[in-house]
């Protein structure tokens, strides 16, 4: 009797383990088929060192579709409907990567250590001098030579949320371009249930250091990039921004819109006074300025910074962020030597950037005239921007 009992246990057994087995197999083909649906992964080519570089195609319920490289964390193309229900990709770029590597105008990428200006290239912290690229005239620009833009991130996809999610991560070593310290970098792009390109970015250094990232993605709603950005109906919910010197770091004069060309805080047609007589548009060849936020505007994310619309299209978009300024960047200087998406030549003003940062040269201002970039080791950095689409 034993005996048999003891069969009868073994064979209860083994069908539970089939039976869970089964289960897991059938939890992990559901898994996968979701991560499919939501998330693609394919092979994009490889950089001259032998490196291999992948596209991440996201995709949320409602259509809108994200290409994402781990490349420079370059968002290649955002496709969006326009008020017919048209899908038309709404940012400029490239279609391989080679064109990336090549010669890229920040096309679409993650911008660090260090978004926008710092002044001749240089800063102090500490009683130490530390000296960065001058590779925008006597300026340091977005980074450096080689900046977050040009590096290869570790990419992970995640749908674990019913959501499509690419988490990119980077470590950039102590005097990378300067800059002082490890810095572990995490960056999640996200395409939301409700029409939203998420951005969150997280660092930690080890060393006391300055960071100020950014997306640089140039805009243009009128789909497929058909013509320039003048028409476009831009507000700005802000009531100053940063005028700038001839090389385009800010003076420390914040100057109040009260009508001027720089008052967006109603929509208003971008073009309609992009070449009058004003010192501030003829220092920066057009609009490339930031624009102040208020504390309790980005403290609750429930107010836009700024929002886009393209009357012919219908398409209009919303930018939220947790930043105390946006670059509002009218284009001024893509040129016609860009050919992009479509064998589209991208002209003078034939994309905007609407960059949520800190400001410009910071690091070479007092902690107390504006808020700081500094970071603290074992302490952590974190912003959250969101790009929101709808029709109009």
């Amino acid at each position: 009797m034993k005996f048999f009992n003891a069969i009868i246990s073994s064979l209860i057994l083994a069908l539970t383990l089939s039976s869970c087995k089964q289960e897991g197999t059938a939890e992990k083909k559901n898994q996968t088929a979701k991560m499919n649906s939501l998330v693609q992964k394919q092979a994009w080519g490889q950089l001259a060192d032998g490196s291999p570089v992948d596209l991440y195609t996201l995709t949320n319920k409602n259509g809108l579709v994200a290409q994402i490289t781990n490349y420079g964390g370059i968002v290649v193309s955002l496709m969006t409907p326009d008020r017919n229900g048209k899908m038309e990709d709404v940012v400029l770029g490239y279609e391989t990567l080679d064109e990336y590597v090549r010669d890229n105008p920040y096309f679409g990428c993650i911008v660090g250590r260090y978004g926008n200006r710092i002044a001749k290239g240089q800063f102090e912290l500490d009683g130490k001098t530390y000296n960065l690229a001058k590779n925008n005239g006597e300026n340091h620009l977005h980074g450096g030579l080689k900046g977050f833009d040009k590096v290869i991130w570790e990419a992970v996809p995640d749908t674990s949320e019913g959501e499509a999610s690419l988490n990119l991560t980077y470590v950039s070593p102590d005097m990378e371009e300067g800059y002082p310290g490890n810095l572990e970098v995490r960056v999640v792009y996200t395409l939301t249930k409700n029409n939203e390109l998420k951005i969150t970015y997280f660092a930690t250094p080890d060393k006391k250091t300055h960071v100020n990232l950014t997306h640089h993605g140039y805009f243009n709603l009128t789909g497929n990039a058909q013509r320039d950005i003048l028409d476009h109906q831009l507000s700005i919910t802000s009531n100053g921004f940063l005028e700038v010197d001839a090389s385009l770091i800010p003076t420390g004069s914040l100057t109040g819109l009260n009508g001027s060309p720089f008052d967006f805080k109603k929509p208003k047609r971008i073009g309609i006074e992009i070449n009058t007589e004003h010192e501030q548009l003829k220092r920066g060849q057009g609009y490339d300025h930031c624009w102040l936020l208020s504390s309790s505007q980005t403290a609750s994310m429930k107010v836009p910074a700024a929002t886009l619309y393209e009357p012919v299209s219908g398409r209009y978009m919303e930018v939220f962020t947790t930043e105390p300024g946006i670059q509002f960047y009218s284009g001024n200087f893509l040129d016609g030597k860009y050919k992009g998406k479509g064998g589209v030549v991208y002209q003078d003003r034939w994309g905007l950037c609407l960059e949520t940062q800190h400001f410009p040269d910071t690091p070479n201002r007092s902690q107390n005239e504006w808020p700081s970039t500094i970071v603290m080791p074992g302490s952590h950095y974190s912003s959250t921007t969101v790009y929101k689409f709808a029709v109009k």
